[in-house]
């Protein structure tokens, strides 16, 4: 008759004790390696980012705080870039096409209403439009601000902005029914017949002397101008999980080599009862 061999006696390690094997150990490491190597390039990608956002925010800071100057000439139109130009600060010269204007939607700090674009013809023939500020929907008719519309040349300062093509979010540009969520500066031209149209508008900058709650309408200088800038953050977030991966990775090894020294001083245990302890079913001479 043979009797089980008893618990410490036994040759086979519990699962969880018994060692992994050398394909799951590569395995591991190789999906370590990985996962440190994507978030660390990750974190330092957003450190560039970073780097990149601060130049940006530095630049436009100059220029909006610059002079004003003349704005890009026709044939510098073709490389008029958002990089490059927007939020130049920028003087035009000319006179208002007032009857050819067009009304954009707006959500400001006034609230919700509309940018009113309009044309402004210089002497040599080419047409900029003109973010001449907001109106609320009660004033979006011409016959309710028409004292405020110059009349003549005039000069008008603002800043550079780069046109808005096709429309709003989830909301698309409709020149038919005369319906504008963007300022998009080649479709507004096309519907109203405005030839050698430039590629940007100007925001007219505010009167110094008044305040937007005291001005009359159109109300200028609502520009908002703003870099969302969180890429330190996330910059931190991917390097956080990489070094979880490591904390991971030497946990799992450390774990490894208990599981390896219980295995080989269980094993030696093992075989040295087997010497001294002979099988209780052994036939003796």
């Amino acid at each position: 008759m043979t009797l089980p061999a008893p618990d410490h006696l036994s040759h086979n390690n519990t699962p969880a004790g018994r060692p992994r094997s050398a394909a799951a150990r590569v395995a591991l490491a190789v999906c370590a390696v990985l996962a440190f190597a994507g978030f660390f390039a990750l974190g330092t990608w957003q450190v560039e980012r970073r780097a990149w956002k601060l130049d940006l925010i530095a630049r436009v800071d100059q220029r909006v705080h610059a002079p004003a100057a003349e704005p890009p000439a026709r044939a510098a139109w073709p490389q008029v870039n958002a990089a490059d130009d927007e939020y130049r600060h920028v003087r035009v010269t000319g006179t208002f096409l007032h009857d050819k204007e067009t009304l954009t939607q707006a959500s400001t700090r006034l609230g919700a209403g509309f940018w009113v674009l309009t044309p402004l013809r210089s002497a040599d023939g080419t047409v900029v439009l003109i973010n001449r500020g907001f109106v609320p929907p009660e004033a979006r008719e011409r016959t309710s601000r028409a004292a405020t519309e110059a009349k003549g040349e005039v000069a008008v300062a603002g800043l550079l902005r780069i046109t808005e093509p096709k429309g709003g979010f989830l909301r698309k540009n409709d020149p038919a029914a005369d319906r504008w969520f963007s300022r998009d500066v080649q479709a507004i031209a096309a519907a109203r017949g405005l030839d050698n149209a430039a590629p940007y508008f100007v925001d007219a900058e505010a009167d110094p002397s008044l305040s937007p709650e005291t001005a009359d309408y159109p109300v200028r200088g609502l520009t908002v101008i703003a870099f969302p800038n969180s890429h330190l953050v996330y910059a931190l977030t991917w390097y956080g999980l990489a070094l979880m991966v490591l904390g991971g990775a030497w946990f799992v090894w450390r774990d490894g080599q208990r599981r390896a020294r219980r295995a080989s001083g269980g094993s030696g245990e093992n075989a040295a009862h087997a010497d001294t302890h002979p099988r209780p079913d052994a036939r003796r001479d």
